[in-house]
């Protein structure tokens, strides 16, 4: 079965669901419009049942099909990024400063279109759950699902999730068994050193020298303490020290973040993390405090679900257009929660040459919506077949 003809027919229609919902981008689970737009379009689909509310903003479709059976759910988050758009497109964001700037608007259009095919023809046996969560963008919407009972309430046997990747042509599909991205971690290191006259630097301790020392050090942490063959990530995004310059400050603060794919790899980042800056800090005849904040776990693909995956997807976009054992990304993703929680698979669609995620110029290719609603389909049939 290639592309759903059907769906290709629609497209259109359901890009312009995204584009819709890209004019009016809302963050974390403060979703009002968002989650409105989904469940009026569930409804008007004719599911068995639409719940809302479920992990604060969570939005669930229910498709009951030919008889009874097992159950699989579905996924796409919803919430946007607080990122100026700089695309000059006619649908661009109508509220400054948020854009949709990671394609959750076509996530949401894709299972949007697959939810409705499915409603319409319900060519499977057994139920299927459309899963729209919040929150993904670092609120840990998913786990906010998972702990409010969405695999209580709605028990599927399975959980699929999928994202759009900007380099990968349209039309294809990358995944793999194991872990496909990363556990991400937040470090905070506070220096204090003795503040003091910039010109007399010899009566202070300088804890700006102290914190650029500490993050060449922290360099060396993946270089020679973690295996070449092993993945890790150390990276510190915000150095904050001073306010005029002429006066040594008493403190500096350094915050970064800590990337793996293995949990005796990210204990192990954490730990020599904590022994640079205490280290190099003591040398410095200054003092550290290192703070860790736990973060998303590692995204990682059960073998049989991202087996069965690559099979539908290749299903509908064709062999040669699915990488089966593609590399896996130091991003994080809480997705991990519900796999965490069910067997499962994340895959990645491709969404051409885009502008990267996160970026103000980036925009999801509409031309990707047929392939990933086709996906979503096939996926349900197959996995629920009468």
């Amino acid at each position: 079965m290639p592309v759903n003809n059907r769906i290709a027919a629609s497209a259109a229609e359901i890009a312009g669901w995204r584009q819709a919902l890209h004019r009016k981008p809302e963050l974390q689970y403060d979703l009002p419009l968002t989650a409105a737009f989904v469940a009026d379009k569930l409804r008007a689909f004719g599911c068995d049942e639409v719940a809302e509310g479920i992990g604060r903003t969570g939005v669930v479709g229910v498709i009951r099909g030919q008889g009874e059976g097992r159950a699989i759910a579905l996924r796409a988050d919803m919430d946007a990024l607080p990122i100026l758009e700089a695309t000059g497109l006619p649908y661009v964001s109508e509220h400054p400063g948020r854009m949709h700037a990671c394609g959750h608007d076509g996530h949401m259009a894709m299972l949007l279109g697959a939810a409705r095919h499915l409603a319409e023809t319900r060519a499977f046996a057994g139920t299927v759950y459309v899963v729209f969560q919040p929150a993904e963008e670092g609120g840990a919407g998913a786990r906010a699902m998972v702990e409010d009972g969405l695999f209580t309430r709605f028990p599927a046997q399975s959980v699929f999730g999928m994202h759009n990747m900007p380099g990968l042509e349209v039309g294809r599909f990358s995944l793999r068994s194991g872990p496909i991205m990363a556990a991400a971690d937040q470090v905070e290191i506070l220096v204090e050193g003795r503040g003091g006259h910039a010109a007399k630097p010899e009566q202070g301790v300088d804890p700006v020298l102290c914190g650029a020392a500490i993050v060449t050090g922290l360099q060396q942490v993946v270089a020679r303490n973690v295996a070449p063959l092993e993945a890790a990530v150390v990276s510190i995004c915000v150095f904050q020290a001073g306010e005029v310059d002429n006066v040594l400050p008493q403190t500096a603060r350094l915050l970064g973040t800590l990337r793996s794919l293995d949990g005796t790899v990210r204990r192990q980042l954490r730990a020599r993390v904590e022994q640079v800056a205490h280290g190099i800090a003591a040398a410095h005849g200054a003092r550290a405090t290192v703070r860790f904040k736990e973060g998303y776990p590692v995204t990682r693909n059960h073998a049989r679900e991202a087996a069965f995956a690559a099979e539908v997807a290749r299903e509908v976009a064709g062999a040669d257009q699915v990488e089966d054992d593609g590399r896996p990304m130091m991003w994080a993703e809480d997705f991990a929660y519900m796999l965490e929680a069910l067997p499962g698979a994340y895959v990645f669609i491709g969404n051409g040459p885009s502008a990267g995620l996160h970026s103000p110029d980036y925009d999801f290719s509409d031309d990707a919506i047929a392939y990933g609603a086709s996906y979503w389909v096939r996926l349900a049939e197959r996995a629920l077949a009468a």
